[in-house]
């Protein structure tokens, strides 16, 4: 049996199914840590409203919660995750492999130190790209301070390709496929649930039974671009004449919301906001909708609402910034990509998707090629990692 230890900043939603899912590997003796226990406010940070995840995110594997001495705890500073007590553990533990899931925070260092003093093989697991956009003087830092780095790991688990690409820049030993997922089998049964309710629910979002519904779903702040949708649509009402033909439906809260929803009513646009929806709610919003639009520039290292999208059966329209695009959308197949921030170049592949009614197809595909994105997918690179660096 081997023993794994996982360093994680807090619970997250994407990654409690991956941890469940290790957990009932009978070769496997998983402990997971946390580093902070974010309070409402603290987990509502971006979205604009305080909140608990209305899911459990902590039953099915073992975890500890770590004594973050930080005097200034938070996930918005390096210094705001601060657990020296992580060094003891491992010691104690005498793990086979260690994995960390973030880089940016104290904890983590923490936690490599100890793994390089021990020989503790050290394994990390990002979604890091080389698309980033910045002045030249840190990109030559990072250049030399990340090719150290990443030689500190005995394996990397890369999500998708960019972050293969990434790892592989960097002079990475090991590269092991792990892919960004979501709990695929939720949302596509939860989705099919409420489908007999759909009228129901386009009622309550004040969406017109017939009309063709484009989703976005994120923070409303300035990475996730939520205006270019809107923008787009107005292009279309004004180019195509479309304003019955479909509806937009605005999922999330933030400090761009109030500025968006001006925009929509000075211009008489056919979109609803739904505000911050919590993942019991979520499948509620795929179910009515046609296609999800993702926004995004280059700080949208991934954008798993896509996986959640097409868990559901709907296609993608993405930005070319966002980092899913090149693993999950299949032109013309599981959906779209297009330039970010042409706003027009958006408006003619939703008029294109709305008016030819593709999405049904393409939304099988899309359920296709996501089921290569799996909790399941996700383990078995772990798994693997952990075997090639354990011998």
């Amino acid at each position: 049996m081997k023993s794994i230890g996982i360093l994680a900043t807090h619970p997250i939603q994407y990654y409690s199914p991956i941890f469940r899912c290790l957990a009932k590997e009978k070769s496997i003796d998983l402990m997971v840590y946390y580093c902070l226990r974010p309070t409402q406010k603290e987990q509502g940070t971006g979205f604009g409203v305080p909140f608990e995840w209305d899911t459990d995110l902590l039953s099915g594997y073992p975890s500890v919660w770590l004594n973050n001495i930080s005097k200034s705890p938070g996930l918005d500073r390096s210094t705001g995750l601060d657990t020296p007590e992580i060094g003891d553990l491992i010691k104690k533990r005498k793990v086979d492999a260690f994995l960390i899931t973030d880089w940016r925070y104290k904890s983590m260092w923490q936690a490599i130190r100890v793994c390089r003093q021990t020989s503790t093989p050290l394994l990390v697991r990002g979604d890091s790209h080389l698309r980033t956009k910045g002045m030249l003087f840190k990109k030559v830092v990072k250049e030399m301070t990340h090719r150290y780095l990443i030689k500190q790991f005995s394996a990397c688990l890369a999500v998708g390709s960019w972050s293969r690409e990434y790892f592989t820049h960097y002079g990475a030993r090991n590269i092991f496929f792990s892919p960004h997922c979501v709990d695929n089998e939720y949302f596509s049964s939860q989705a099919d649930k409420v489908k007999n309710e759909k009228r129901i629910l386009k009622k309550g979002w004040d969406i017109p039974e017939d009309s063709f519904v484009f989703l976005f779903v994120g923070k409303f702040e300035p990475k996730k671009r939520p205006m270019d949708l809107l923008q787009a649509a107005k292009i279309m009402i004004r180019e195509k004449s479309l304003n019955k033909l479909f509806h937009i439906l605005m999922v999330g809260d933030g400090p761009l919301k109030k500025e968006c929803q001006r925009f929509s009513n000075v211009e008489s646009l056919p979109a609803s906001f739904a505000g911050f929806l919590n993942q019991s709610q979520m499948p509620k919003a795929y179910a009515v909708s046609d296609v999800l639009v993702l926004p995004s520039d280059f700080r949208e290292t991934w954008g798993l609402v896509v996986n959640e999208a097409m868990a559901c059966g709907l296609p993608a329209i993405v930005s070319d910034e966002a980092g899913c695009g090149p693993d999950l959308i299949r032109e013309g197949k599981t959906g779209f990509i297009y330039p970010c921030g042409d706003t027009r170049s958006l408006s003619v592949k939703m008029f294109e998707m709305a008016h030819d009614k593709t999405a049904i197809r393409m939304g099988e595909n899309a359920r296709a090629r996501i089921a290569g994105y799996s909790v399941d997918k996700a383990v078995q690179g772990i798994l693997q990692a952990v075997g090639a660096v354990t011998g």
